[in-house]
């Protein structure tokens, strides 16, 4: 897989509920997505847990043969949250830390439906790629409409002069992994600058 035809993506950090949801499918969308990041030799990076999602996600790329890295806070492992089997895992100080270690490892990111952690998880790598600070994809996994929401509020954004259409349209979004997975395979990072209007200094 190649990101923009440039570099290949070998390592995806998965953001996602530390609870199960209502719905028997968000477990079944994790169970596909971990899955198919092994058959494709993808790594897993994800918050380190066994709860949830996150514990599918990680359960079933194990069972794929990817990798897994889980970046865990000290709390959380203090907790005995760390999911058994893991190829590795760092312990880490906080959630500041964890994110960006997630970051720094990962070629890509998408998010399974989640709660105020996964949201806040998508929006701060989006807005890096927004900034220019990495060029690196966002996608959602949008399971029975969750990220729909979302999407539109976007483009409230947008059409109230707060985003330009190409940030509008930067995360991916696609309701099956395959799918997301070849989308993200292919993304190039928009080129504008986020200002409107206004000097871009």
């Amino acid at each position: 897989m190649t990101q923009g035809n440039t570099s290949p993506i070998r390592s995806i950090a998965v953001f996602c509920g530390s609870n199960f949801g209502n719905s028997p499918e968000y477990a079944e969308a994790a169970r596909v997505l971990g899955s198919e990041l092994g058959r494709r030799g993808i790594r897993l990076v994800y918050g380190g847990t066994n709860k949830g999602l996150m514990g599918v996600v990680a359960e079933s790329a194990l069972a794929g043969g990817a990798e897994v890295t889980g970046i865990i806070t000290r709390r959380l492992f203090e907790r005995g949250h760390l999911a058994p089997g893991l190829s590795s895992h760092e312990i880490v100080d906080g959630m500041r830390v964890r994110k960006a270690r997630m970051a720094e490892l990962a070629d890509a990111f998408i998010a399974l439906p989640g709660g105020l952690g996964t949201l806040e998880e998508l929006f701060e790598v989006a807005t890096l790629t927004q900034l220019g600070d990495h060029s690196k994809a966002c996608g959602v996994l949008n399971i029975r409409g969750f990220y729909e929401p979302m999407r539109a509020m976007l483009a409230l954004a947008t059409e109230q002069g707060f985003m330009k259409p190409e940030h509008r349209d930067m995360i991916i979004s696609a309701d099956a992994p395959d799918l997301l997975l070849d989308a993200i395979a292919s993304w190039t990072a928009p080129t504008v600058t986020k200002w409107i209007g206004q000097p871009d200094s």
